[in-house]
């Protein structure tokens, strides 16, 4: 079971611990997710980091197994919120540096988070993360069609298998690797009482994430970090977040960039082995 953290607007984060050394000496993981996903989809790359690194993942709201209100709102900045709240709860281990890891929307909540508690992080890694320049995205109540494919994502299947069989056999999902994509199933999907699997993250509650995008704030904040800014991006494709990622290095005081050409949008899932490597790398400087 997550420990579960109080945020602002009534909602409580998850907060899941996927091992890794306990004494104080050790760097910490702190993961946050992709909006669709969880902080569970990270345990294959805190599998390979556990002898090095301490692991700590989010379910931000709205994802995972976060408790979230029936009439809650999706702006970014609550994103952010929830990772200041894990920050000052103690649930992280003391004295220890923390070492930042976000993949798209979760590269925002971190930007968010690290503004609102300088000092806490020694340095932020982020794969893809959306932090679009000015103008770069859609606006909230214009065309979306990441938001309207999101609004019509199937919902609901016979069983946890069967959603990996389905998510298995065509794209996007298909990219990922066998233990990501089980991971993302079992800790994205709730099973009821007969053995039905259904979403977490309500489709509706996915949309209304991709809508709000724009107005995050996290360009704003991002230049104001005096903390190492890796970016690492995939192949370079228009119209996502690969396309700005030079941008948000350049905007970056202390930013660099990290490519893996070989590597879509959903990088960290498809190869955790290569991602958990560069983590580690960088965790060893700080």
């Amino acid at each position: 079971m997550p420990t579960y953290v109080p945020s602002r607007d009534g909602v409580e984060v998850a907060v899941h611990d996927l091992g890794g050394p306990t004494h104080g000496a050790a760097p910490v993981a702190l993961f946050a997710h992709a909006t669709g996903f969880h902080g569970r989809a990270w345990e294959p790359v805190a599998a390979r980091l556990a002898d090095r690194v301490r692991c700590v993942a989010l379910d931000l709201r709205g994802h995972g197994e976060a408790r979230t209100p029936e009439d809650l709102t999706f702006e970014w900045s609550g994103f952010g919120a929830d990772v200041v709240a894990v920050l000052d709860a103690g649930v992280l281990p003391p004295g220890a540096p923390v070492l930042g890891v976000g993949h798209s929307m979760g590269g925002a909540a971190l930007v968010l988070a690290a503004r609102e508690r300088r000092g806490v992080f020694a340095a932020l890694w982020m794969y893809e993360p959306v932090i679009p320049p000015p103008g770069a995205l859609l606006s909230a109540d214009g065309p979306n069609p990441l938001a309207d494919g999101a609004a019509r994502r199937r919902a609901r299947f016979d069983s946890l298998d069967a959603a990996i069989a389905n998510f298995a056999s065509k794209p996007p999902l298909d990219a990922l690797r066998a233990d990501a994509l089980r991971a993302y199933v079992e800790g994205g999907f709730a099973v009821e009482a007969g053995g039905e699997a259904v979403l977490r993250c309500r489709p509706e509650w996915e949309a209304a994430t991709f809508r709000m995008a724009r107005q995050s704030g996290a360009w704003d904040a991002l230049g104001d970090l005096d903390i190492p800014v890796v970016v690492a991006v995939g192949a370079e494709e228009p119209f996502t977040p690969s396309a700005f990622a030079g941008a948000i290095v350049a905007d970056a005081r202390h930013g660099r960039l990290s490519r893996h050409s070989e590597l879509g949008h959903f990088g960290p899932l498809e190869n955790p082995d290569t991602i958990a490597d560069e983590l580690a790398a960088l965790a060893a400087t700080l």
